[in-house]
């Protein structure tokens, strides 16, 4: 096989955060987008982010969390709710490590 053959666009998928926990408190399930191949500096920032660093977690999230039409979630002043972006990480963590 041709490496060649491996390339491919990156499409978006969405992923629904359906933790009971999340569902009762914001009062449905959550969806968002993410690429299901993502960019070698991605993976960077997602291996160098810690909790010490919290401006590169944030720009990890940012890359990561789309809306339906490939913009981010939070952008600018817009932020997510600290328990929905633990959630989302963990979805996001499942889905790249397929």
């Amino acid at each position: 096989m041709k490496l060649s053959e491996l390339a491919k666009k990156p499409q978006l998928v969405k992923l629904t955060i359906s933790k009971q926990e999340i569902v009762e408190k914001y009062g449905d399930e959550l969806e968002f987008y993410m690429y299901d191949r993502q960019s070698l500096d991605v993976f960077s920032k997602l291996a160098n982010a810690t909790t010490d660093n919290v401006g590169e977690y944030m720009s990890v999230l940012s890359d990561i969390i789309l809306k339906e039409d490939g913009s981010p979630v939070m952008d600018g002043e817009m932020v997510l709710p600290i328990d929905v972006m633990t959630e989302a990480m963990s979805l996001i963590g499942a889905k790249l490590g397929k």
